[in-house]
């Protein structure tokens, strides 16, 4: 298996290979690689596609977790690049992926070509909901799994009645202790950056579920106002992982986002920001689809 030692770390990752532009999947807060199985059916043949375990997730997930933040998972998606010989990549974050996508767009500008904003934020964890989560770790830590923590993370990461959630219930039953408590105290101490992404130049794409119950639709909104040039594309009755749940809408905006900012070039440079911090041009999912300028 094709593994990365980097930065003190053994990070698991698969890459489609090939010529074409490079764009890296980083996955949230107790999801894994596979979790992006639909973008790469979608886009492996036309996009080099690389997929990753974070650290304390599945095969990166080892016998110790020790303290980090999302600035060292950042460090960790450059490194990576670096190991494989790419000088420069589109990083694709869902949630967790996208908070340490954003802050190696921070940390590591000239390796982002673009920014695919997937259910996450820039602000802190939200203070109202934090302790629900800090409940539901306790009794995990506790008592194990009990099929009645796991369906509620299965309603709000995956969403209700989908079809593959059986398959990550398990996958959540086998996890560590170890990783379980690091992988949530980073989440839930993460600093905000939200003025810090002001900054940013790379042509972004937001796309956020209208259902989603971690994350709510209003700080998508807020990232596609503050990155200069982001599109904003919602996703009708999408929850949280609505890149997997509802990969038929989802993938086609990451298509024509892909082919134009990647493949076209010139046409999708990023709109300098006005004075005022106008919001951006929004466009629903069941829109015509993405124009770069």
């Amino acid at each position: 298996m094709p593994y990365a030692e980097v930065n003190g770390q053994r990070i698991y990752f698969e890459d489609t290979g090939g010529d074409g532009p490079a764009i890296v999947f980083s996955h949230g807060l107790l999801m894994d690689h596979e979790m992006f199985a639909p973008q790469i059916a979608a886009l492996g043949n036309r996009y080099r596609c690389i997929t990753w375990d974070e650290r304390g997730h599945g095969l990166t997930a080892g016998a110790s977790c020790e303290p980090f933040s999302y600035y060292d998972s950042a460090d960790d998606l450059a490194a990576l690049l670096q190991h494989l010989g790419i000088a420069r990549a589109a990083l694709a974050g869902m949630s967790q992926g996208g908070y340490l996508s954003l802050r190696c767009a921070l940390r590591h500008p000239g390796i982002v070509s673009a920014l695919v904003l997937l259910d996450t934020q820039a602000a802190a964890e939200d203070p109202v909901k934090l302790p629900g989560y800090e409940a539901m770790m306790g009794d995990w830590l506790e008592h194990g799994l009990s099929d009645e923590l796991a369906t509620m993370l299965e309603h709000i990461i995956i969403g209700p009645d989908w079809p593959g959630a059986a398959n990550w219930k398990a996958k959540w039953k086998s996890w560590s202790p170890h990783n379980l408590v690091q992988c949530f105290q980073t989440l839930a101490l993460r600093d905000d950056i939200s003025e810090a992404i002001r900054t940013i130049r790379v042509p972004t794409l937001v796309v956020h579920g209208e259902a989603d119950a971690s994350i709510d639709v209003a700080q998508g909104h807020a990232m596609a106002k503050a990155i200069a040039g982001a599109r904003l594309e919602l996703i009708p009755e999408g929850g949280h992982a609505c890149c997997l749940t509802h990969a038929q809408q989802v993938n086609p905006i990451i298509e024509q986002f892909l082919a134009c900012c990647l493949e076209v070039g010139p046409g999708c440079q990023q709109n300098e920001p006005s004075s005022n911090m106008d919001a951006p041009t929004m466009r629903n999912a069941g829109g015509s689809g993405h124009e770069c300028s």
